[in-house]
């Protein structure tokens, strides 16, 4: 007679950067936050950017030198400037809501190298970010030309310059998570991280205003906001970057904050 042997119900798995990835992709998708903050900049990217069409259509440009410097396709893509908001809370919140609710030593008992686990989530966040603002970019900026078409404004994606900002605006916006994300793995606390992510976005740019134009023209360009919105201009300005050294320059900010941040979680205790 035959016998058959039975695995352990329990088989322990090797813990891997795919299943953490996996991982923290479940946590991600079954958090309610995630989907009003992704919902949100949706609606702030296609909606603002509907708004400020119908607004520049109502009172298009009247000289020849405001023409010249007139952007339609930074008209359609204006809403970006209020959807970094939701996607910067949306990376912060996916750290600080682990930590709030005591979450995060469960997770840090599954993978005690820690590190994978802001790799992880890190990467969900862009792949997600990416997917969903690339196709959330193309609807604004359609819809807005079609708007600025009336007063024969409009542009088209075949001019130079223009995919790229519409294609920018998603890798801005991953960038911007990804800077949400750090602040909340290094304040963990999600005012302080949000108000970091104000701070860093806005608050910087109004401090420099009180400063003599000479001085705060040279420093705003490398500041991570202006910096960063390069990549989404179709018209020269003198006063920013180029678009892809600006992007560059914007992408250190949060290289810097998740170095720092992956540094204390393996230094300190959840």
């Amino acid at each position: 007679m035959s016998t058959i042997t039975l695995a352990p119900y329990n088989t322990p798995q090797r813990v891997t950067q795919l299943r953490i990835l996996r991982s923290e992709w479940t946590k991600m998708r079954t958090q309610p936050s995630v989907v009003w903050a992704l919902l949100s900049t949706v609606v702030l990217m296609v909606g603002f950017g509907v708004l400020f069409a119908l607004l520049r259509e109502s009172h298009p440009p009247q000289t020849q030198a405001s023409l010249a410097s007139f952007d339609p396709a930074g008209i359609s893509l204006a809403g970006v400037n209020l959807a970094q908001l939701a996607i910067g809370v949306l990376g912060i919140l996916l750290v600080t809501n682990e930590y709030t609710s005591g979450l995060v030593r469960a997770t840090f008992a599954a993978v005690p190298a820690r590190l994978p686990v802001l790799w992880a989530k890190a990467v969900a966040l862009v792949l997600t970010t990416v997917v969903l603002c690339v196709p959330a970019a193309f609807a604004a900026f359609l819809t807005g030309q079609s708007i600025l078409s009336k007063q024969h404004l409009d542009t088209t994606l075949t001019h130079p310059g223009v995919t790229r900002a519409v294609l920018g605006c998603a890798l801005y916006l991953g960038g911007v998570g990804l800077l949400g994300l750090g602040l909340g793995a290094l304040l963990r606390n999600p005012a302080a991280a949000i108000s970091a992510l104000l701070g860093a976005l806005f608050g910087l740019q109004l401090v420099l205003g009180f400063l003599p134009a000479t001085v705060s023209d040279h420093i705003t360009r490398f500041l991570p906001s202006p910096a960063g919105i390069a990549v989404t201009a179709t018209t020269p300005d003198p006063l920013s970057l180029a678009p892809w050294t600006g992007l560059a320059v914007f992408l250190l900010y949060p290289a810097v904050i998740l170095a720092l941040a992956a540094y204390r979680m393996r230094r300190r205790d959840a």
